[in-house]
Protein backbone atom coordinates (compact mmCIF):
# COMPACT_ATOMS: atom_id res chain seq x y z
CA UNK A 1 0.00 0.00 0.00
CA UNK A 2 1.49 3.39 -1.22
CA UNK A 3 1.95 6.03 1.36
CA UNK A 4 -1.22 8.31 0.07
CA UNK A 5 -3.22 5.53 0.10
CA UNK A 6 -2.38 4.50 4.07
CA UNK A 7 -2.75 8.71 4.39
CA UNK A 8 -6.41 8.47 2.88
CA UNK A 9 -7.66 5.37 4.64
CA UNK A 10 -6.11 7.14 8.13
CA UNK A 11 -8.08 10.50 7.09
CA UNK A 12 -10.83 8.30 6.30
CA UNK A 13 -10.76 5.80 9.76
CA UNK A 14 -10.36 9.27 11.98
CA UNK A 15 -13.18 11.39 9.89
CA UNK A 16 -15.70 8.12 10.40
CA UNK A 17 -14.88 8.03 14.32
CA UNK A 18 -14.68 12.26 14.57
CA UNK A 19 -18.14 12.51 13.04
CA UNK A 20 -19.73 9.28 14.59
CA UNK A 21 -23.12 9.98 16.50
CA UNK A 22 -21.37 9.28 19.76
CA UNK A 23 -18.47 11.35 19.79
CA UNK A 24 -20.89 14.30 18.34
CA UNK A 25 -23.27 13.22 20.97
CA UNK A 26 -20.59 13.47 23.56
CA UNK A 27 -19.35 17.11 22.11
CA UNK A 28 -22.38 18.63 22.47
CA UNK A 29 -23.50 17.19 25.88
CA UNK A 30 -19.85 18.14 26.79
CA UNK A 31 -20.51 21.67 25.98
CA UNK A 32 -24.14 21.84 27.42
CA UNK A 33 -22.80 20.64 30.26
CA UNK A 34 -19.84 23.19 30.38
CA UNK A 35 -22.09 26.55 30.06
CA UNK A 36 -24.76 25.33 32.27
CA UNK A 37 -22.56 24.33 35.07
CA UNK A 38 -20.51 27.80 33.83
CA UNK A 39 -23.83 30.07 34.17
CA UNK A 40 -24.33 27.73 37.78
CA UNK A 41 -21.13 29.42 38.88
CA UNK A 42 -21.61 32.89 37.08
CA UNK A 43 -25.06 33.39 38.84
CA UNK A 44 -25.44 31.29 42.01
CA UNK A 45 -28.74 33.43 43.53
CA UNK A 46 -30.39 31.83 41.13
CA UNK A 47 -31.66 28.07 41.52
CA UNK A 48 -30.17 27.35 37.67
CA UNK A 49 -29.48 23.27 38.43
CA UNK A 50 -32.56 23.13 36.18
CA UNK A 51 -31.16 24.89 33.27
CA UNK A 52 -28.37 22.48 33.47
CA UNK A 53 -30.76 19.62 33.81
CA UNK A 54 -33.10 20.85 30.71
CA UNK A 55 -30.37 21.58 28.71
CA UNK A 56 -29.57 18.10 29.12
CA UNK A 57 -32.78 16.53 28.55
CA UNK A 58 -32.88 18.29 25.11
CA UNK A 59 -30.04 17.54 23.86
CA UNK A 60 -30.12 14.05 21.25
CA UNK A 61 -27.93 11.47 20.56
CA UNK A 62 -29.52 10.60 17.53
CA UNK A 63 -27.76 11.09 14.47
CA UNK A 64 -29.31 13.05 11.92
CA UNK A 65 -32.46 13.46 14.03
CA UNK A 66 -30.74 15.47 16.65
CA UNK A 67 -31.82 18.79 15.38
CA UNK A 68 -35.98 17.61 14.99
CA UNK A 69 -35.44 15.94 18.11
CA UNK A 70 -33.87 18.66 19.97
CA UNK A 71 -36.66 20.82 18.55
CA UNK A 72 -39.14 18.35 19.97
CA UNK A 73 -37.61 18.22 23.23
CA UNK A 74 -37.79 22.50 23.77
CA UNK A 75 -41.18 22.25 22.60
CA UNK A 76 -42.26 19.23 25.13
CA UNK A 77 -40.37 20.65 28.00
CA UNK A 78 -41.73 24.18 27.14
CA UNK A 79 -45.58 22.57 27.03
CA UNK A 80 -44.61 21.04 30.29
CA UNK A 81 -43.03 23.84 31.97
CA UNK A 82 -45.98 26.24 31.00
CA UNK A 83 -48.43 23.32 32.23
CA UNK A 84 -46.54 23.18 35.52
CA UNK A 85 -46.88 27.28 35.90
CA UNK A 86 -50.62 27.43 35.05
CA UNK A 87 -51.25 24.83 37.63
CA UNK A 88 -48.93 26.24 40.02
CA UNK A 89 -52.14 28.76 41.33
CA UNK A 90 -54.67 26.21 41.76
CA UNK A 91 -55.59 25.90 45.40
CA UNK A 92 -55.33 22.07 45.81
CA UNK A 93 -52.51 19.70 47.25
CA UNK A 94 -49.36 19.63 45.67
CA UNK A 95 -50.31 15.89 44.24
CA UNK A 96 -53.72 16.83 42.34
CA UNK A 97 -51.46 20.33 40.57
CA UNK A 98 -49.10 17.37 39.31
CA UNK A 99 -51.73 15.01 38.55
CA UNK A 100 -53.68 18.15 36.37
CA UNK A 101 -50.30 19.60 34.89
CA UNK A 102 -49.46 15.94 33.60
CA UNK A 103 -53.26 15.53 32.19
CA UNK A 104 -52.54 19.46 30.83
CA UNK A 105 -49.18 18.16 29.71
CA UNK A 106 -50.78 15.20 27.69
CA UNK A 107 -53.10 16.73 25.98
CA UNK A 108 -50.94 19.75 24.34
CA UNK A 109 -48.37 16.97 23.89
CA UNK A 110 -51.52 15.30 21.53
CA UNK A 111 -52.55 18.40 20.00
CA UNK A 112 -49.22 19.40 18.95
CA UNK A 113 -47.90 16.16 17.99
CA UNK A 114 -45.32 15.93 20.67
CA UNK A 115 -46.49 12.55 22.27
CA UNK A 116 -43.04 10.61 21.49
CA UNK A 117 -41.45 13.07 24.02
CA UNK A 118 -44.23 13.50 26.44
CA UNK A 119 -41.74 12.21 28.79
CA UNK A 120 -39.90 15.17 28.85
CA UNK A 121 -43.32 17.49 29.44
CA UNK A 122 -43.46 15.19 32.27
CA UNK A 123 -40.20 16.08 33.35
CA UNK A 124 -40.67 19.66 33.05
CA UNK A 125 -44.13 19.81 35.78
CA UNK A 126 -42.24 18.32 38.48
CA UNK A 127 -39.28 20.37 37.78
CA UNK A 128 -41.69 23.28 37.91
CA UNK A 129 -43.55 22.20 40.66
CA UNK A 130 -41.21 20.15 43.72
CA UNK A 131 -39.01 22.00 45.22
CA UNK A 132 -38.49 20.32 48.93
CA UNK A 133 -39.77 22.67 51.30
CA UNK A 134 -40.58 25.48 48.82
CA UNK A 135 -44.51 26.62 48.76
CA UNK A 136 -43.25 30.25 47.33
CA UNK A 137 -44.63 31.25 43.92
CA UNK A 138 -41.59 33.24 43.06
CA UNK A 139 -39.65 29.88 43.57
CA UNK A 140 -41.87 28.27 40.48
CA UNK A 141 -41.21 31.33 38.34
CA UNK A 142 -37.61 30.96 38.52
CA UNK A 143 -37.77 27.32 37.77
CA UNK A 144 -39.94 27.71 34.80
CA UNK A 145 -37.92 30.59 33.69
CA UNK A 146 -34.42 28.30 34.23
CA UNK A 147 -36.33 25.46 32.13
CA UNK A 148 -36.64 28.18 29.06
CA UNK A 149 -33.06 28.89 29.46
CA UNK A 150 -31.84 25.67 29.45
CA UNK A 151 -33.97 24.64 26.37
CA UNK A 152 -32.99 27.38 24.51
CA UNK A 153 -28.94 26.82 25.49
CA UNK A 154 -30.04 23.12 24.72
CA UNK A 155 -31.43 24.24 21.12
CA UNK A 156 -28.18 26.73 20.24
CA UNK A 157 -25.84 24.09 21.51
CA UNK A 158 -27.49 21.35 18.62
CA UNK A 159 -27.97 23.97 15.99
CA UNK A 160 -24.29 25.77 16.47
CA UNK A 161 -22.39 22.61 16.56
CA UNK A 162 -24.40 20.97 13.76
CA UNK A 163 -22.83 24.18 11.29
CA UNK A 164 -19.44 23.42 13.07
CA UNK A 165 -19.76 19.48 12.56
CA UNK A 166 -20.90 20.43 9.05
CA UNK A 167 -18.45 22.65 8.07
CA UNK A 168 -15.25 20.77 9.34
CA UNK A 169 -16.90 17.57 7.74
CA UNK A 170 -16.72 19.39 4.00
CA UNK A 171 -12.94 20.09 5.07
CA UNK A 172 -12.17 16.64 5.81
CA UNK A 173 -13.43 15.25 2.66
CA UNK A 174 -11.76 18.08 0.82
CA UNK A 175 -8.73 16.57 2.33
CA UNK A 176 -9.80 13.43 0.92
CA UNK A 177 -10.27 14.64 -2.11
CA UNK A 178 -7.34 16.03 -2.55
CA UNK A 179 -5.57 12.88 -1.43
CA UNK A 180 -7.13 11.08 -4.19
CA UNK A 181 -6.25 13.19 -6.97
CA UNK A 182 -2.38 12.61 -5.19
CA UNK A 183 -2.18 8.78 -6.14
Amino acid sequence: MTNVLKKMKAITDFRTFIFSPIVIYIFRCVIGFSIGYALMQAIPEFDLFWALLSIMLVISPEGKDAPRLTTERVKANLVGALSGFVVVFLPIPIYFKIVVGIILAAILCKVFNLLSVARTAVVAIIIILIEKGSTDYLASVERFVSVLVGCLIGLMVVVSSGYLIRFLHKKFLKVEYKLKDLK
